[in-house]
């Protein structure tokens, strides 16, 4: 009995996921074609890398740059430190900045902004001055805010980038980023701040009395697609970090050092493979929402507890990015471990559930208890000792849902 009720934890919640499409089930590679020195292409929700190259080479980031400068803001305004209709003192240094041609806002010295002003000059025209300002804003100085940048950095495990301004210029010392640290940044960026995405999405934007185009093209071009940021510098090449979603599926991808003899020609040739990229990815993979999180998987038995059965499940959603028409190949299987004893807290580890596609295991996450259960009474800690003397742990799980 109890060989039998063990197999039953590894073997017996194995169960198969809906189908939701079908689709060729073999995978073909992205088009040889692009020139992008690097390029990556993430599932938003599942954070599956689907196609790279150079992912981690240093290489300059330009105005990619800002995505950086708007998740600090973000966070601000999060926080409820900082509000959108906050009027923010215009520097000389901010209002100078970008004065040698390069993209700006027309902000005026002395004047004063709103934080949401600001974050539109700086998202859709791409203002350098608007960067300055937000980050004496939050920072006092710009050299205060890059520090700030940089530990935020650290905080997401962007190993191969350093920033030295808040607005991507060329500057004395090395600024740099990579691929996967730009798209890593971007999908922390819309998955943390959907409520402040949305200007991502905006195609032009009026301050002073003067209107200007988002640079990125492809919002106009592709429905599905709501940001996130364009690049141009001599030593970076034309960059383009771009965010699409699809049938629930959101790719975020990004594609820098473009060469091109002219502008025109720089921002159409990112444009055109990004969508190369983004239409290869979207017609060979899916993303599936495997589990959700805090929900009981199981109750496995808890021995000497005030509770005989403790909550099983995951701290966090479960997303799995598979080929299409490979879903109804997909299983998952629970884990658990054995003789669990009270006390036991709240988020202690407490088995693996693994995904599965044709018998081999793709991925899988760690289960946790998704409650705390004490220690109980002598009366129940010395029924449940007879009880497992006699017994061994037969009776020791009761369910599984969903």
């Amino acid at each position: 009995m109890m060989f039998f009720q063990r197999l039953c934890l590894i073997f017996g919640f194995l169960f198969l996921l809906p189908v939701f499409s079908a689709g060729s089930p073999v995978p073909v590679q992205p088009s040889s074609g692009l020139s992008a020195r690097n390029y990556l292409v993430m599932d938003a929700h599942s954070g599956a890398v689907l196609a790279e190259q150079n992912p981690d080479e240093r290489v300059a980031p330009a105005s990619l740059v800002k995505i950086m400068t708007a998740y600090l803001v973000f966070q601000e305004l999060k926080a409820g430190k900082l509000r959108l209709d906050e009027e923010v003192a215009v520097s000389e240094r901010a209002w100078r900045t970008g004065m040698t041609g390069a993209s700006r806002m027309y902000i005026d010295v002395g004047s004063r902004v709103t934080v949401e002003d600001l974050l539109r000059g700086m998202i859709v025209q791409s203002g350098n001055d608007a960067c300055v300002a937000l980050a004496e804003r939050l920072a006092g100085t710009e050299e205060a805010f890059v520090d700030m940048m940089n530990a935020q950095a650290r905080s997401l495990g962007l190993e191969n980038t350093r920033f030295q301004n808040s607005h991507g210029l060329p500057s004395k010392e090395a600024q740099y980023t990579s691929a996967r640290d730009i798209v890593t940044l971007a999908r922390f960026l819309i998955l943390n701040f959907q409520e402040y995405y949305g200007y991502y999405s905006e195609r032009s934007f009026t301050y002073n009395n003067i209107t200007q185009h988002n640079r990125n093209r492809l919002p106009g071009r592709d429905s599905s697609v709501d940001g996130v940021k364009t690049g141009w510098t001599k030593e970076a090449g034309y960059n383009l970090v771009t965010s699409a979603k699809r049938d629930g599926m959101r790719l975020v991808s990004v594609v820098m050092g473009i060469q091109a003899s002219s502008g025109r020609q720089g921002a159409s040739a990112r444009a055109k493979q990004t969508e190369a990229l983004l239409n290869w990815a979207f017609r060979q993979f899916e993303t599936v929402k495997v589990r959700e999180s805090g929900v009981a998987l199981a109750e496995p038995r808890i021995w000497k507890g005030v509770e005989k059965f403790l909550p099983v499940g995951l701290n966090e959603a479960f997303y799995l990015t598979i080929p299409r028409g490979k879903q109804e190949s997909l299983q998952v299987q629970i884990h658990l471990v054995e003789d669990i004893q009270a006390p036991v807290a709240e988020g202690r580890p407490m088995g693996e559930l693994h995904a599965l596609i044709d018998d081999e295991r793709i991925d899988g996450r760690q289960l946790v208890a998704l409650k705390t259960i004490e220690k109980g009474g002598i009366f129940r800690v010395f029924l449940d000792t007879i009880q497992r003397l006699l017994g061994g742990l037969a009776g020791s799980i009761r369910g599984l849902w969903n």
